[in-house]
């Protein structure tokens, strides 16, 4: 598994990249495509728009001009015959809009934005909208199209330069090309997104199964640590009382029974533990919920680590000052969270250990904090303290036992009080524990 998963996530991160610069290039090749499309549809409606102006101004006039021009004298008759056709004597500014409205809309560009002017052919400008002169000479965003009003060909007024010209101009052309893309775009993107984040996902899977795996060989072989030692003994105890002297001997059978006891004691509450995170698994603790005197029980678990403490030389000083100290709580669950958190000191101690007890009343709960002045535990271990079966690294202390479940028991168990548990340690310096369980009403 170590050698291996380097491999996945490095293979998995060439095929993110592949497809990330994969997407990035058909993403240009898509704007740039749909910038000449939607450039070759303005033309396109523009030359419509033109053809419809040139056949108001052209195709409805009843003069001509006469094949020779020269018999015509330099009158006002001349003039007429001669003077160019404008669209603003055949339309109003708004009408030219709406032409050009329904032509892009014919043209599948409803929602591109435009604006619009008619030159003459003295270059003077017939009609214009309001931001036309400030986007037409703006080309570094905007995209200008200028397509003459010409008469048909074939006409008598073909090749005089008499012509009107529409200009269009597509203000923030780049921008209104990605906006028409927008949806392909955001989906684009939301996929892309999904597979980072599935990639994400599934080298955190391997990273946790990989944990998992690691935690299962430290629980196995723990376990494995924790019966084999007290059957060795119960095997050597055994032996011992099978020795006729011993049978002879009242006091020796006596205390070798006392050992088979106690380890078998010993095995028994390991037996517990486990079945305990069992049920917490499956979620199916049993409860015997019933107000409880909380200073009385905690000071009678204190007092069972009598021995315990004398064989260390640490001292455990109670400081029950909580006046109303009634919780709704499971007796014995309780006292197993109180006998996990003095166990803890014990076991991460070092020299002169000193256990510190205090509950305490504040805004209607019951406050217990376990102080000690052990070796305390760094970031890392405070962070997963409450997880299943993880143990804190102990350096150079190796006589510390246990599954890595105590913890996470405890928390289990808080929570379901509808209690809170927080921790606060600093390396070499110590720990302190704080329940706070609501008071009974």
């Amino acid at each position: 598994m170590k050698k291996i998963l380097p491999v996945i996530i490095t293979l998995i991160g060439l095929s993110l990249l592949g497809l990330i610069i994969l997407q990035a290039s058909w993403l240009n090749n898509l704007v740039q495509l749909r910038s000449a499309q939607i450039s070759a549809k303005v033309k396109d409606a523009s030359v419509v728009i033109a053809g419809d102006f040139s056949k108001a101004i052209y195709g409805s006039s009843p003069s001509k001009i006469p094949k020779n021009l020269h018999s015509l004298s330099l009158t006002n008759d001349m003039f007429n015959v001669l003077k160019p056709r404008t669209v603003g004597e055949h339309f109003s500014k708004q009408e030219v809009f709406e032409k050009i409205k329904k032509a892009f809309d014919d043209e599948d560009l409803k929602h591109v934005k435009f604006d619009f002017a008619i030159i003459n052919s003295s270059n003077d400008y017939e009609m214009q909208t309001e931001n036309y002169a400030k986007n037409f000479f703006d080309s570094a965003s905007n995209k200008n199209f200028i397509i003459p009003i010409l008469p048909d060909s074939g006409t008598d007024l073909e090749g005089l330069n008499i012509a009107d010209s529409l200009v269009i101009v597509v203000p923030d052309f780049q921008k209104q090309v990605w906006g028409s893309l927008i949806w392909i775009i955001l989906g684009s993107a939301l996929f892309t997104v999904i597979i980072i984040a599935a990639f994400f996902i599934t080298i955190k899977t391997l990273l946790n199964q990989k944990k998992l795996s690691e935690i299962k060989s430290d629980f196995i072989n723990n376990m494995t640590h924790e019966f084999k030692t007290p059957l060795a003994t119960i095997s050597l105890a055994i032996d011992a009382i099978r020795n006729p002297k011993v049978q002879a001997d009242l006091t020796k059978l006596e205390y070798f029974s006392n050992i088979i006891k106690e380890e078998n004691k010993r095995m028994n509450k390991h037996v517990e533990t486990i079945l305990h995170t069992a049920l917490m698994e499956k979620k199916e603790l049993q409860f015997n919920i019933t107000k409880v005197n909380a200073n009385v029980l905690i000071a009678a678990v204190v007092d069972n680590f009598h021995l315990q403490l004398e064989e260390k030389e640490a001292k455990c000083i109670l400081s029950l000052d909580a006046v109303q100290d009634e919780i709704d709580i499971d007796e014995q669950h309780f006292s197993n969270v109180i006998s996990n958190l003095v166990d803890n000191a014990i076991k991460y101690s070092k020299e002169d250990l000193t256990i510190r007890i205090k509950t305490f009343n504040k805004s209607g709960n019951f406050i217990i904090t376990v102080e000690d002045n052990g070796i305390g535990m760094n970031k890392e271990t405070v962070k997963n303290v409450f997880e299943k079966f993880y143990r804190a690294h102990t350096g150079n202390v190796h006589n510390v036992k246990g599954f890595g479940l105590g913890m996470s028991y405890v928390k289990t168990i808080i929570d379901a009080l509808n209690g809170e548990i927080k921790v606060d340690s600093t390396l070499s310096k110590g720990t302190v524990f704080t329940l706070e369980i609501p008071l009974s009403i």
